[in-house]
C-alpha cells in the first residue's frame, strides 16, 4: 500500500509541474496539444480544454506538448500566432519557470499544512557536555535548558547551534536547572568538525549535544506563513549547494539516487503517518524545481538559457546549435538517470 502511496505522491508532483507549464502557455495564448504523465505508450487517454490528457507507461516524468516545441525535434517551429515559438521570449521564460515555481509552491503547501498540524522540534535540552569544553569550564551541565542566550530567548536546539556558530566573543547562557534559573558565560572556541556534505570545516563551538527531547512547535495560521517560505527557502538552498558539491566532486557520484531511492524514502515516510508524508513530498517537490531550473538544454533551466541568449543577441540561436546542445542534454540527463538507477540496484542488493 506504500509503494501505491509513493506512486501516487510521485506522479501528484509531476502533474502540478505540468500544469505549471499548461497554465502559463494558455494565458499566453499558446495551443497545448498534450499533458502527459509518464512517458512512452500511451495508456489512458481523454480529450479536454482542447488538450490531450494521458498517463504513459513509464512513470520517469511528464510532459506538455506546445504547438511550435517539440524536444525531440528542436527544429520543429509553426509560424501560427497560437505556437510556443511565435511568442517573445519573455513570455517563453515565464512558461518555462511556471513548472519549477509550481512545485515550489506545492513544496510550500505542504510546508504550511505541516505547521498547522504541529511539527515536532529537539528541546533545547543538554544531553551531553564534552570533558574540557567551553561548555564544561563555563558550568553547564547534562539536563540544563537553555532559556535564552545573549538575552535573544531560545524555543529549539537548532537556534542554539545557530547563536554559536555566528557569534563573535562570548555568550551570555540563560538556562534554568531544576527549580532555579542561572546565568553562565561561555566562550566559543573554533574546533576542526564535518557539515552534512561531509567536508572539514572551522567552526565556533562550546562542545555540547541535544539530550533528544522533543516538543510540538504551536502555529497560528498566520505564523504558519513564515515557517513554511523559510523552510522552502532553506531546503532549496540546501538542494542548489547539493548540486554544486556534487559537480565539484566533494559529494559523491555514488550518493546520486534515482526514481527508486525516490519512491522507497517517500513509501517509508508514508508509514509513519501524513507529516512525514509531506514532510518528503516538499523535499522531493523542490528538489523538482531546482532540478529543472539547472541549464542543460533538455531541461526548462536550459530553454531559459536560450531565450535569454534571444533576448540580449536580438535572434536566436541556429537549429544547429539547439539541436546539437539539447541531444547532449538528453544524453547526459539519461547518463544521470542511469547513474541514480545503478546505485539504486547496488544500495538494495547491499
Amino acid at each position: 500500500m506504500s509503494w501505491l502511496v509513493a506512486l501516487l505522491v510521485l506522479s501528484a508532483l509531476i502533474f502540478f509541474h505540468e500544469l505549471g507549464h499548461f497554465a502559463a502557455a494558455r494565458a499566453f495564448g499558446v495551443y497545448v496539444e498534450v499533458f502527459s504523465i509518464g512517458f512512452g505508450k500511451r495508456l489512458v487517454s481523454f480529450q479536454w480544454l482542447n488538450t490531450r490528457w494521458q498517463i504513459s507507461a513509464i512513470p520517469l516524468g511528464g510532459y506538455v506538448k506546445m504547438k511550435g516545441q517539440d524536444d525531440l525535434d528542436p527544429g520543429a517551429i509553426s509560424c501560427d500566432t497560437d505556437s510556443y515559438n511565435c511568442k517573445k521570449p519573455w513570455q517563453r521564460i515565464i512558461i518555462l519557470l511556471s513548472g519549477p515555481l509550481a512545485n515550489f509552491a506545492l513544496a510550500w503547501f505542504f510546508f504550511y499544512a505541516l505547521a498547522l498540524g504541529g511539527p515536532q522540534a529537539l528541546s533545547p535540552v543538554i544531553g551531553n557536555v564534552l570533558h574540557e569544553s567551553p561548555a564544561n569550564i563555563a558550568g553547564l551541565q547534562k539536563g540544563d535548558l537553555v532559556l535564552s542566550i545573549n538575552e535573544e530567548r531560545i524555543t529549539q536546539w537548532n537556534e542554539i547551534s545557530d547563536a554559536v556558530k555566528s557569534s563573535i566573543g562570548t555568550l551570555t547562557f540563560r538556562i534554568e536547572r531544576g527549580n532555579t534559573v542561572h546565568i553562565l558565560t561561555v566562550n566559543p572556541k573554533i574546533s576542526e568538525t564535518q557539515n552534512i556534505f561531509k567536508e572539514t570545516i572551522q567552526q565556533r563551538m562550546i562542545g555540547i549535544a541535544p539530550s533528544g527531547d522533543t516538543h510540538t512547535l504551536q502555529f497560528t495560521p498566520l505564523t504558519a506563513l513564515s515557517y513554511a517560505t523559510e523552510e522552502t527557502y532553506t531546503s532549496s538552498l540546501l538542494i542548489f549547494q547539493s548540486v554544486q558539491k556534487l559537480l565539484s566532486g566533494i559529494v559523491p557520484a555514488k550518493e546520486v539516487g534515482g526514481v527508486v531511492s525516490i519512491a522507497k524514502i517517500t513509501a517509508d515516510a508514508a508509514e509513519y503517518g501524513w507529516m512525514s508524508l509531506f514532510f518528503f513530498s516538499a523535499l522531493i517537490s523542490v528538489n523538482l524545481g531546482v532540478l529543472n531550473l539547472l541549464p542543460i538544454p533538455a531541461l526548462d533551466g536550459g530553454h531559459i538559457m536560450f531565450n535569454l541568449y534571444e533576448m540580449i543577441r536580438r535572434k536566436a540561436p541556429s537549429e544547429a546549435v539547439i539541436t546539437q546542445l539539447t541531444i547532449g542534454g538528453w544524453v547526459l540527463l539519461l547518463g544521470l538517470m542511469s547513474l541514480g538507477l545503478y546505485n539504486d540496484i547496488t544500495r538494495l542488493m547491499q
